[in-house]
């Protein structure tokens, strides 16, 4: 990941990690990419509601995902992540700790 789109990542998993609308929204952006089949998907009008800088940084991520010729996930930010799913998907996150773990890209 370059540093233009890791600085805009990491600003929309700090943002994911609060407590508000665009909170919500940042992670469901977020935990769509790692995966969208057990974490739910992204809806494109939510960037309605964002802020005009949290949408660029979506904007950022989605263009370099966008040009990835195979299938690329943040994988280096993992333990980031499954704080997300235990924060935003409780109910995902309680499944995952009777099993393997936490529904990963790989497993899509």
């Amino acid at each position: 990941m370059d540093d233009t789109t890791r600085a805009a990542f990491e600003r929309l998993l700090d943002l994911a990690r609060s407590d508000t609308g665009q909170a919500r929204r940042a992670a469901n952006f977020i935990l769509a990419w790692w995966n969208a089949e057990s974490l739910g998907g992204f809806d494109i009008a939510d960037l309605f509601a964002q802020d005009a800088a949290i949408a660029a940084d979506m904007a950022t991520v989605f263009a370099w995902i966008a040009h990835r010729s195979n299938a690329v996930y943040p994988d280096e930010y993992r333990g980031e992540i499954e704080g997300l799913i235990e924060l935003w998907r409780p109910e995902v996150w309680a499944r995952s700790k009777g099993s393997a773990g936490v529904d990963s890209p790989a497993s899509v």
